[in-house]
């Protein structure tokens, strides 16, 4: 008669059949993002993730890490150069102290009116190639530019004109948005986004650069902004997905092109689903009669794009490459007739 293998030693033994067909992946990382768990963008970079490990047949696992998680959000860079991350999905605009470049590529206030625009320049324009010359000797090499949708403005008092930005106390990251809003007559005051909700509950600004309308509406901030500027017309942050340089250079081709081809994914797929997002919002909002969205008037935005163009010359003077980005973007707005 046959003996049996006790149930518990049996199921050791298929458990350890298994372990043993499963490869682990050859490559294995660790990024950073800068928003917090469970916000929109980060399930979106998380199922990209999950899209290259599908994508390279299991050849790379990232793990995708909240902001804060390893290192604060303006030490990514530094964090993905020295290998504690191997890489980041991240706002450029965080390490503007680093190069002003980095807050003139990551989001040239004003100059936008739809991201498939941007993602055209930065793609097809030559956008990307000045971007690695700029983040390259740092130690990073930017896989590819997403972004997000263009920033609404949730206000606590109406703004239907670039006059009625005249001593607004207005949250703005430091950097060039912070410089642009200050020459349209704004008082910016740099705040973390952490802070942007009690600060306007509690007045200690008046409105907000934040972040896209669908998630001001989610987080409560209309109930005390309730003028909330949509479309946007002035803030476009860049999302770079950037690997470190030494850990780039070593993958094969192959690794290489599934790894450029997912960002492409990631960055038309992140400005549909937001909008679609957006707009959801927006139907939502015109329902509550205390909220009232402005579209600035296309006079306006003209008024408030002449006022960002100066700031942008005058960063265009930093350095070589704020020099590159100005002529190159410039060209390529009036060649497309967006200026």
């Amino acid at each position: 008669m046959m003996s049996r293998l006790p149930l518990k030693t049996l199921s050791i033994a298929v458990l350890g059949a298994l372990a043993a067909n499963v490869q682990a992946a050859d490559h294995e990382w660790t990024f950073q993002t800068s928003e917090t768990a469970g916000e929109p963008q980060f399930e979106m970079k998380k199922a990209w993730a999950e899209n290259v490990e599908r994508m390279s047949d299991g050849r790379i696992s990232i793990e995708i890490l909240p902001v804060g998680a390893v290192v604060q959000a303006n030490q990514t860079l530094q964090a993905v150069q020295s290998g504690i991350l191997q890489g980041h999905l991240t706002d450029p605009s965080y390490f503007t102290g680093q190069d002003p470049a980095f807050g003139m590529i990551g989001n040239l206030a004003g100059a936008w009116s739809d991201p498939y625009d941007f993602l055209d320049y930065m793609n097809n324009a030559g956008g990307e190639a000045l971007y690695n010359e700029l983040v390259e000797p740092y130690g990073l090499h930017l896989i590819g530019a997403a972004a997000t949708g263009l920033e609404s403005l949730p206000s606590t008092r109406p703004i239907r004109s670039v006059e009625d930005m005249q001593g607004l106390k207005l949250r703005a990251p430091e950097g060039m948005v912070y410089n642009i809003f200050e020459a349209a007559g704004a008082t910016p005051v740099n705040l973390p986004g952490s802070e942007v909700y009690t600060g306007l509950e509690k007045g200690v600004i008046d409105a907000a650069d934040y972040t896209v309308f669908a998630t001001n509406q989610a987080q409560g901030l209309h109930e005390f902004a309730p003028y909330p500027l949509y479309p946007g017309f002035h803030s476009l942050p860049m999302v770079s997905v950037s690997l470190n340089k030494q850990i780039w250079d070593g993958l094969p081709a192959d690794l290489q092109a599934i790894l450029e081809t997912s960002v492409d994914d990631l960055a038309y797929e992140m400005v549909a689903q937001l909008k679609t997002r957006d707009l959801e919002a927006v139907r939502e909002a015109r329902q509550d009669p205390d909220i009232e969205i402005i579209d600035l008037p296309a006079d306006q935005r003209r008024e408030f794009r002449n006022i960002a163009r100066q700031e942008w010359a005058e960063w265009a003077d930093r350095n070589e490459i704020t020099a590159e980005f100005y002529d190159s973007v410039v060209a390529y707005l009036e060649n497309h007739n967006l200026l």
